[in-house]
């Protein structure tokens, strides 16, 4: 199902409580989360995600950014999640903080792969109701659950 993010998501990449001053301290905790299930340097990914920031903000409102970057030698596009202990400015359009962050990593041969995860990402965290429970879940398996319709059956 387009909504189910089961095959991005990396269950082991769902942080609550992310303690992060700055944007360039999401990225650089960010790096050193992903990479070992990623298997690249953490610099590189945090190059990536800086990168991506420089041409504009990911923040796309209602406290929600999806910072994303192409990651040479990643086999597939992968997902993680983070909900911040406090809020961020992201430089959004909205202007809001923001407190829920989905990082998007995928290899950069991916093209309308990346494209096209990224829309289904952006649907899914659009949805202000979804962000809400994702919010009050009070673990990394609830928002695991919250996130892929599978999971959201075997919770209900």
């Amino acid at each position: 199902m387009a909504s189910d993010l089961s095959d991005l998501l990396a269950p082991e990449l769902i942080v609550l409580g992310l303690q992060a001053a700055s944007k360039k301290a999401l990225f650089s905790q960010l790096g050193a989360l992903v990479a070992p299930t990623l298997g690249v340097d953490a610099r590189v990914v945090v190059d990536g995600l800086t990168a991506r920031e420089k041409e504009g903000s990911t923040g796309f409102g209602h406290g929600v950014a999806i910072p994303h970057a192409r990651i040479p030698g990643l086999p597939r596009t992968v997902l993680a999640v983070v909900r911040l202990a406090h809020p961020l400015d992201f430089g959004a359009l909205d202007d809001a903080p923001v407190d829920v962050v989905a990082a998007m990593f995928s290899p950069p041969q991916a093209g309308a792969q990346h494209l096209k995860a990224l829309a289904r990402v952006a649907r899914r965290l659009r949805d202000r109701a979804l962000v809400a429970k994702l919010r009050g879940a009070g673990s990394p398996d609830a928002i695991y659950a919250l996130l892929c319709d599978h999971g959201v059956r075997d919770a209900a």
